[in-house]
């Protein structure tokens, strides 16, 4: 199957394309799954780095769809990595329930960026929910010890099962029930207490497209922290 017109735009745009393979899958919880690959070739042409994501192709119908999934444990020697995907209905999530060891699936890599904040800053604030939990875990190993308030959307009870990586003694976390807009009013509520100096804090925001663009105007605005501070990315649109 072709990649339309949507792969030949990222063709435009220097993305480059690759094929990656099962070796296995395992269930997190009742509604999240993690799939292990190798990756044909990816990380030793590509480099890695925090949060790198690629796009994955599937097959919608008997039409291309494209989806970006952040790269977990990627061992670029052993040239394999996992996937981890919060269940819903939908191609992707079709996929991953079903994926078994010699799968192959098609990969394109295109607009992935991440450098990590210099100088750090004395606390980072973390605002997500499952769907960006692989690149919470991988924004956290930047620099493990570097206090961190995670601001943590959940939607099912077994969120509170999910794997999140992080260390009791540098982390602090902050649960937040998915009910309108209630992420951002506890971020509102809570962030000008704890930020401190705007010129030196760093903020990395990753929910639906529109929870992210309302805290992304929201700490460039009214809390003047600079655009070069905040890595702002929505990861799915709601419904």
């Amino acid at each position: 199957m072709g990649h339309g017109w949507e792969g030949v735009v990222l063709k435009l745009f220097k993305g480059k394309d690759f094929k990656f393979t099962v070796t296995g899958a395992e269930q997190v919880t009742d509604r999240y799954h993690r799939v292990h690959f190798t990756d044909g070739g990816l990380l030793q042409a590509v480099g890695v780095h925090p949060t790198m994501w690629v796009r994955l192709w599937f097959d919608n119908a008997g039409k291309p769809h494209q989806r970006a999934y952040t790269l977990v444990d990627p061992d670029v020697e052993a040239g394999t990595f996992s996937m981890e995907f919060a269940l819903h209905a939908g191609c992707a999530s079709d996929w991953a329930r079903t994926a078994q060891a010699g799968d192959t699936i098609d990969a394109t890599v295109q607009g992935t960026d991440f450098v990590v904040p210099d100088p750090l800053p004395p606390r980072m604030f973390v605002i997500g929910d499952p769907a960006s939990l692989p690149a919470i875990n991988s924004l956290l190993g930047v620099a493990p010890k570097l206090p961190a308030t995670i601001f943590f959307e959940t939607t099912h009870d077994s969120d509170a099962e999910l794997p999140l990586r992080r260390d009791p003694a540098h982390h602090e976390l902050r649960t937040v029930p998915r009910k309108g807009d209630q992420l951002v009013a506890e971020v509102k509520a809570s962030l000008p207490s704890l930020i401190g100096d705007p010129a030196s804090t760093f903020v990395w925001v990753a929910c639906d497209t529109k929870t992210t663009r309302t805290l992304t105007s929201y700490l460039l605005k009214e809390l003047s922290v600079p655009k070069n501070r905040v890595k702002a990315l929505g990861y799915w649109r709601a419904a």
